[in-house]
């Protein structure tokens, strides 16, 4: 059994005893978080496709950790006019343990 959700803007395919990483939830680690929006969830034969989301469908995660992913070096340039510019930027990101799945 898997599901289709949606959250941070993306969409992930996720099954029970997964970890994903995901845009940035509130929410200390180990706590339970709920993913409403269910677009899609196949359990054997059995296929449900919302329109555009599941009535009654959630996703049940707990949250496994909060940080932040690598530094991206972010550098801009103009030529022959001495503007640089060198940034870094981090991402913070929520990582997610699927529990349940109720459709």
């Amino acid at each position: 059994m898997y599901a289709i959700v949606r959250t941070g803007g993306k969409q992930y395919q996720v099954a029970c005893g997964d970890q994903l990483r995901v845009e940035k939830l509130e929410g200390q680690v180990g706590d339970s978080v709920s993913l409403a929006d269910v677009l899609m969830v196949v359990d054997g034969e059995n296929i449900l496709v919302g329109q555009p989301v599941l009535e009654n469908a959630t996703v049940t995660a707990t949250i496994a950790e909060q940080g932040r992913a690598k530094k991206i070096v972010v550098f801009k340039k103009k030529r022959r006019k001495g503007y640089r510019l060198k940034r870094g930027h981090r991402q913070p990101y929520t990582a997610l343990k699927i529990v349940e799945i109720s459709a």
